[in-house]
């Protein structure tokens, strides 16, 4: 029997030295642990697929969370039983003693272990949901408050106009004004120029 470890943070500037330490803490040597820095929005996870390939029978895998296996109820109980029934694989969830299957051997330990794994699955669920609700109720009270959100604009230099006037003209070719811009790339500059042209009301020929 081989252990091994699944690791998943939601982003890539996410740390996961707690999740590592908690497998360290269980001496899963570092080439048996699976990391991956994806959002569990996009469950194309290469490092969860390497790791498929990679247990067998009777191994034991640790995940420090039961929503390191899905993003949602379903697809934790998919990963569950693919992981359980199907590759006869050993689980332990690190924040939740009940969900160790090699604990649940007889009937009734299964079918705690598994009313525990679809509350758990569902209370993951729920969580993801209200945080995207939240989310979203804070943008829209973001936008109500009339802060911007996303990047800042880019500057343009104070001779903007001068140079689109040119570029008009045919003074200048668009390369040329894009460089004296700061690098920005075509769109950027057609959106800034219509910008200019409402603040100005100008009715030149559209974009």
């Amino acid at each position: 029997m081989k252990t091994y470890g699944y690791i998943r943070v939601s982003s890539i500037d996410q740390n996961e030295d707690r999740q590592r330490l908690a497998m360290q803490q269980k001496n899963i040597p570092d080439a048996h642990l699976f990391l991956d820095k994806q959002s569990g929005k996009d469950f194309r996870r290469p490092q969860y697929t390497a790791l498929l390939q990679t247990i067998q029978p009777g191994d034991l895998l640790y995940v420090p969370s039961i929503d390191r296996l899905g993003r949602n109820y379903e697809e934790i109980q998919t990963q569950w039983r693919m992981l359980t029934k199907e590759k006869g694989v050993d689980i332990c969830v690190l924040d939740m003693p009940l969900l160790d299957t090699r604990l649940h051997r007889d009937l009734m330990g299964t079918f705690i272990s598994d009313l525990v794994l679809q509350i758990l699955s569902f209370a993951a669920q729920n969580e993801r949901e209200n945080i995207k609700k939240r989310q979203a109720q804070g943008i829209a009270a973001a936008k109500a408050r009339g802060v911007h959100l996303g990047r800042p604009k880019k500057p343009m230099p104070a001779h903007f106009a001068a140079l689109a006037a040119r570029w008009e003209r045919g003074e200048l070719p668009l390369s040329a004004v894009l460089t004296e811009c700061g690098g920005i790339c075509e769109a950027t500059f057609y959106k800034r120029l219509g910008e200019l042209r409402r603040e100005d009301g100008s009715t030149k020929k559209p974009l």
